[in-house]
């Protein structure tokens, strides 16, 4: 039912990137995560970049217009705004998703969704591939002990993701919304409730995801969950689904968790994606955000090009070669399931031949 294929990876849909990288020629970037915003209006319980300190800054509108306008033109296919604050909290994000898709660049938005309401629904969704917000409770009191906000945000939220699809089918658009519960010991029973609510506001998917420890986050208050008690969670929530909205349970990288295991010995995907902050530092992998020999440069003094070629870079790769073990690297890394296939390109069984 995963037919977003969220909880795999899309690489093979992009041979001719994966061939240049093959042959060791300069590939950009398909996928790069952009932060507008580097605060936020919640404090979530299991926030993994609250060692960034929720910083008020934001990226100037007008620059990071024209470093997208370069963007796509060196061929990055897709954008997602999230990053280390709430990026909606950016004042002209409506106006920055549109530039983005006229670039020639797919949008995505991860957000708390308390700031998408009705104006800018009608401003963006037209624009953007989906959306996705993180909601962690099915009722106001448990959602407000997680996200650590105010109960009435919940409301908001519900309010504000029906106009969403209401709109979206109202006037046509392609855009998908969604949602994500990270599962943990305090919203596995309100799995359920929530699946059937984001089902009946006309939500197209629920995420159901692990949480994954980041090595730099200053809680730790999950880092021992297990989740085997809950994998019997996947044949009730399975019973929600219909041919519009399905809950996307996450059982692969559950286990991957639980077992603490990888599958491969290099991170070999960071040709692939790049993350910008909300101060403009590109970086190679947002597990060592702050970590210098991981920053490839700042889009407010170069071009991207100029840091995407840069020496800075091939330093931070030739590091990442020879000395980062990736046994090390947080489980659950959104390039895990890359890296596993870029792992097993470069290292073939037995008969390839025969297939």
């Amino acid at each position: 039912m995963d037919r977003f294929q969220i909880d795999g990876h899309k690489l093979i849909y992009h041979v001719s990137r994966v061939s240049d990288w093959l042959a060791d020629k300069t590939v950009y970037p398909i996928y790069m995560e952009i932060s507008p915003s580097g605060t936020c209006n919640h404090r979530c319980t299991y926030c993994a970049l609250d060692f960034m300190n929720y910083q008020k800054r934001w990226l100037d509108a007008d620059l990071l217009k024209e470093r997208l306008s370069e963007l796509g033109r060196l061929g990055v296919k897709s954008v997602m705004y999230a990053g280390e604050g709430e990026p909606l909290l950016h004042q002209q994000i409506g106006g920055i998703i549109r530039h983005t898709k006229n670039s020639g660049i797919d949008v995505g938005v991860t957000s708390n969704g308390v700031l998408l309401k009705k104006e800018l629904a009608d401003q963006i969704l037209g624009q953007v591939e989906w959306i996705k917000i993180s909601i962690n409770g099915a009722t106001a009191d448990l959602y407000a002990k997680i996200h650590r906000t105010k109960p009435a945000d919940f409301d908001l939220v519900i309010r504000n993701m029906s106009y969403a699809a209401r709109c979206r089918d109202e006037q046509g658009y392609k855009c998908t919304l969604g949602m994500q519960l990270l599962l943990l010991p305090d919203n596995y029973h309100q799995a359920a409730d929530l699946a059937r609510l984001a089902c009946d506001i006309g939500m197209n998917y629920l995420v159901i995801k692990p949480y994954s420890q980041h090595p730099q986050s200053k809680t730790k208050l999950y880092e021992d969950v297990k989740y085997e008690q809950y994998y019997s969670l996947a044949d009730t929530l399975a019973g929600i689904n219909n041919d519009k909205f399905n809950v996307i349970f996450r059982m692969n990288t559950m286990i991957k968790w639980d077992e603490q295991v990888h599958g491969y010995e290099q991170c070999q995907a960071l040709p692939f994606w790049s993350y910008i902050d909300s101060g403009g530092n590109v970086w190679g992998c947002s597990i060592f955000l702050g970590d210098e020999k991981f920053c490839y440069g700042n889009i407010h003094t170069q071009t991207f090009r100029e840091i995407w070629e840069g020496e800075q870079r091939k330093l931070s790769l030739k590091w990442v070669e020879e000395n980062l073990d990736a046994n090390q690297c947080r489980v659950g890394c959104r390039m895990d399931k890359i890296n596993a296939y870029l792992w097993e390109l470069k290292h073939p069984p037995e008969h390839v031949n025969f297939i």
